[in-house]
């Protein structure tokens, strides 16, 4: 596998991930303004989503991919933790904290599994010798 195809398969993860983002937080703004749920309401919510999208978005670069899932998914998560740290340094002037340390170590570890899975899920023909 070439270094263009890992990262265009990386890519398409990494623009999956945002898209899912994107849509998530959409649906999640349109339902904190008409309706009466709140903020810490919605937590645990928005965790899961972004977990998922993660996952999804691991899973897309290693069937894409289709071969070492667990380095696309890593690579995905972590193009992603880095855009995240970029606009937060860059934008608000603040690193992460330990929090957001632990989160981002949890969406490597599901792009990882997400991209392993993507793999074996793909639909390429190997061939043994």
């Amino acid at each position: 596998m070439g270094m263009k195809h890992t990262f265009s398969s990386m890519g398409r993860g990494l623009a999956a991930i945002l898209l899912m983002i994107m849509v998530c937080s959409l649906v999640l703004s349109l339902l904190l303004r008409f309706t009466g749920l709140t903020e810490s309401s919605l937590k645990w919510v928005t965790i899961g989503l972004s977990f998922l999208s993660l996952f999804i978005g691991g899973f897309i670069s290693g069937k894409k991919g289709q071969s070492k899932g667990w380095l696309l998914g890593g690579g995905t998560s972590l193009l992603f933790s880095f855009l995240v740290f970029l606009i937060q340094y860059l934008g608000y002037q603040s690193t992460f904290n330990s929090s957001q340390y632990m989160y981002h170590a949890l969406f490597l570890v599901l792009a990882m599994i997400g991209g392993i899975m993507g793999v074996n899920l793909s639909s390429h023909k190997q061939s043994y010798k």
